[in-house]
């Protein structure tokens, strides 16, 4: 097994979802899977402004990470194929410095 791959990854939470039966038991409706990753992104902001350890970020990160292969389960798309395809775009996007940070945007300037 290739830990390092999509697939496997891909292959993983496909066997979870099987596992506790998420299509039959509303573990794949979009807007319930939705709130669920707002929840873990307030996991993700609490161990940031509370200084938690970076494995307890990592945790929270990974569980995002599942989410969201998930969400592509049930939504049916190629989470992989649309990751690179993003990519492209956003390699084709400029960058500004907004407030002291690096944006990367389709900026549309309003006149």
């Amino acid at each position: 097994m290739n830990r390092d791959s999509y697939q496997e990854m891909l292959t993983a939470v496909t066997a979870f979802h099987a596992k506790h039966r998420f299509k039959d038991t509303g573990g794949e409706e979009m807007t319930y899977r939705i709130a669920l990753m707002a929840e873990e992104l307030g996991e993700i902001s609490s161990c940031v402004t509370k200084g938690k350890r970076k494995e307890a970020l990592a945790e929270e990160v990974a569980d995002l990470l599942i989410l969201v292969i998930g969400t592509a389960i049930a939504g049916e798309f190629d989470l992989n194929q649309a990751f690179w395809d993003k990519m492209e775009k956003l390699e084709r996007r400029e960058s500004r410095m907004i407030n002291g940070r690096i944006r990367v945007s389709e900026f549309r300037d309003t006149e």
